[in-house]
């Protein structure tokens, strides 16, 4: 995560307050969502941005997690990511960042 986004984050977490956000990641390799999910989670693991040791917990999914899924209109879900969903390893990144949540989060939908 660039950054830009890092401050974005941050600054929406300290605006809205963490517990009313959730951060929805499209990440396509899992290795790249769950560095993303623990840099919103428990802070950016290279200590490098605006979230270098700043454990924000947030709400953090991929958007193949079934929870997103069950939120989106079906025919734009078909528009929008069905294709990507045949072609990436769905369950992998939804697991990636699960993990993370679960390990890190302190808020969930």
């Amino acid at each position: 995560m660039d950054l830009q986004n890092q401050q974005r984050v941050k600054d929406a977490a300290e605006k809205f307050g963490a517990e009313n956000l959730v951060v929805i990641l499209g990440s396509s390799d899992a290795e790249g969502a769950e560095i993303y999910a623990e840099t919103v989670t428990n802070g950016d693991p290279t200590f490098a941005g605006p979230l270098a040791g700043v454990p924000l917990g947030l709400a953090v999914y991929h958007v193949f997690e079934q929870e997103i899924r069950d939120e989106a209109d079906p025919s734009v879900w078909a528009d929008q990511i069905g294709m990507m969903e045949m072609v990436l390893e769905t369950e992998s990144l939804a697991n990636a960042v699960k993990g993370v949540r679960e390990q890190y989060g302190k808020y969930t939908l």
